[in-house]
């Protein structure tokens, strides 16, 4: 999942070399913490929040098949 959301980030943002996705596993849920520069932070979130919607979506659908909750937060 980290690698994901790395892969996703980093295609949207101008300063790809400043994302870092923190992982903290708690057993059965996971928490992805996304870093990205606060330049970047609109273009990860879009309009309404809908490229952030998105990203959660996608990790949301990869993560059932893993067994596990998986929520991704932006700071």
């Amino acid at each position: 999942m980290k690698e994901l959301i790395e892969i996703i980030a980093k295609a949207l943002v101008d300063h790809p070399d400043e994302v870092v996705v923190i992982e903290k596993d708690e057993g059965r849920h996971v928490t992805l913490e996304l870093h990205v520069a606060a330049s970047d932070m609109g273009k990860v979130i879009g309009k309404q929040g809908r490229i952030a919607k998105a990203i959660r979506s996608v990790v949301k659908a990869a993560s059932t098949r893993e067994n596990k909750r998986v929520d991704v937060e932006i700071m």
